[in-house]
């Protein structure tokens, strides 16, 4: 196994449509995979999409309960109409993090790394994951997404603005309650 290099934001991989796996089972499918689930653990990573290590393929590993997984040729479909908005980070912008607005649930199909149909539901975290790295192979980056450029930063600016204003709540309410707000008379 390896750990492959990064594409970072500007890189023209990124912003293409990654072709389809042609045979999942193939033993360059599967070495893939099993560099790129490396290259994910040692980056920090959730998630890791084939275009970002250089490679144009519909593929793309994530963390499990229990380690990681591969979705091959996947396609995903919103369950419902609720979004939710959430914080998003990606190993090819690094040092950023933006607020996107993506599905709350969705419903996935595709194939395992041994070339197996699989197919499921996720919801949450694992929704946004299966979302953002499937962007990423559609030549889709996730500020691409973002309705609201304020809310894009630098992950240390936006981590200690965050501190700042939850120290200030609470400054607020510790001088609220000192000062007898709140009290009968």
């Amino acid at each position: 196994m390896a750990i492959l290099k990064i594409a970072r934001m500007g890189h023209p991989v990124l912003l293409r449509v990654a072709e389809p796996v042609a045979d999942p089972a193939a033993p360059e499918i599967r070495r893939l995979v099993a560099d790129m689930i490396e290259t994910m653990h040692d980056a920090q990573g959730i998630g890791l999409a084939a275009p970002q290590v250089h490679v144009p393929l519909r593929l793309f590993v994530y963390r499990t309960g229990g380690g990681a997984a591969a979705l091959i040729n996947p396609t995903l479909e919103p369950i419902g109409e609720e979004v939710e908005r959430g914080w998003e980070g990606c190993l090819s912008i690094p040092g950023l993090r933006g607020c996107v607005t993506r599905a709350r649930r969705i419903r996935f199909r595709g194939l395992d790394a041994e070339g197996r149909p699989v197919s499921g539901e996720a919801e949450g975290m694992a929704a946004r994951v299966f979302q953002h790295e499937t962007d990423h192979l559609d030549g889709v980056l996730y500020p691409m997404r973002m309705e609201d450029l304020s809310l894009f930063g630098f992950t240390e600016e936006l981590a200690r603005a965050a501190a700042e204003e939850a120290e200030r709540k609470a400054g607020a309410e510790a001088a609220g309650a000192g000062n007898g707000a709140g009290a009968r008379p």
